[in-house]
């Protein structure tokens, strides 16, 4: 008798192509070099090379981040998982989901998670993750979606019993408005029975900050360096590294790392790809990101603002970093 087809245990759902995100990209671009200070997003440091880089920063003693969320989750991923009872554990940003594994592990220990559903911008990553997490957990159906978590939340699965992962104190790296508009859409896209976890950085010795973004070997610099090489290449622009000084500066009343470049005279750069020049006076910024870092209160009275509302709170050993587990309000 010929075999009955079965449901494949892995999709691969593309709400962004290749083309939209270069749009998106090359839009956000050209306004943000409009503000004051001057910006470059961010994204563009993550081609292969500044992928391979970062993944040295996370293996750095100055980068506390990665270790210090490890070592939560490795203590707290059962706690979620009683707390919680997911069916469903869709991950915000996934990238390779490395860290994610540990509340895998705990759910699917639990016998209650049944598809895990990974959204990232990356099909290329994402879909090689989904792969990988579907060979190890037999039990799991995976659902990929390849778009932008802070347009695409509309679009997840439906089912009950969702526990939606935002990891790596990602959420620092927007603004206040960006962050509110953010958890509003994580309230609006949750059901009552819905969960969600949010890791943040908190506020600490700036020494201790400062020392994550400006490692002594360098590494970081030729990370944030190599945004420069990116649209150089990928938009025909004229930046010039001898002309910048890499310069991670803590802002005390922002309570964010500041992470750029002070050009070191005044210049006027091409970018042909938008059809601009950028014109920059000697000392003045150009920004790459931002990473805030939170006070608990602080972080949990911008949840409620979007009717989310702070359940559980778990922190490391040193207080570094800290996870918040949140319901839906309503």
């Amino acid at each position: 008798m010929p075999s009955q087809a079965t449901e494949p245990r892995v999709e691969v759902e593309v709400l962004l192509d290749d083309a939209d995100r270069r749009s998106a990209l090359h839009d956000a671009t050209f306004w943000s070099l409009r503000r004051t200070p001057k910006e470059i997003p961010a994204v563009w440091l993550y081609d292969e090379a500044g992928s391979k880089l970062f993944e040295q920063i996370t293996r750095l003693p100055e980068y506390y981040l990665t270790s210090a969320e490890r070592e939560i989750l490795t203590t707290s991923a059962a706690h979620v998982a009683a707390a919680t009872q997911a069916h469903t554990l869709v991950e915000l940003g996934a990238g390779n989901s490395e860290k994610t594994l540990l509340l895998l592990d705990a759910l699917t220990g639990s016998g209650t998670l049944a598809r895990f559903v990974p959204l990232d911008a990356s099909k290329e990553v994402l879909t090689a993750s989904a792969e990988e997490i579907a060979n190890r957990y037999d039990s799991l159906k995976v659902h990929a979606i390849v778009g932008d978590f802070e347009r695409h939340l509309d679009a997840l699965p439906p089912g009950d019993q969702r526990l939606i992962v935002f990891l790596g104190s990602t959420i620092g790296n927007l603004y206040q408005e960006r962050r509110h508009a953010l958890f509003t859409s994580v309230a609006a896209a949750s059901r009552a029975d819905d969960w969600f976890l949010l890791g943040v950085d908190l506020v600490k010795d700036p020494a201790v900050i400062r020392a994550a973004y400006g490692d002594a070997t360098g590494v970081t610099e030729r990370f944030v360096r190599n945004v420069f090489t990116v649209v150089n290449r990928d938009l025909d622009a004229g930046f010039e590294q001898r002309l910048f000084a890499f310069e991670p500066c803590w802002d005390a009343r922002e309570e964010w790392m500041d992470i750029g470049f002070r050009s070191l005279t005044e210049q006027s750069v091409p970018i042909e790809g938008l059809d601009i020049q950028v014109e920059l006076a000697a000392d003045e910024r150009l920004r790459i990101e931002i990473s805030a870092k939170f006070h608990l209160a602080g972080i949990a009275d911008e949840l409620a603002a979007a009717n989310l509302t702070v359940r559980r709170t778990w922190t490391d050993a040193k207080q570094r970093f800290a996870l918040l587990l949140a319901q839906p309000e309503g």
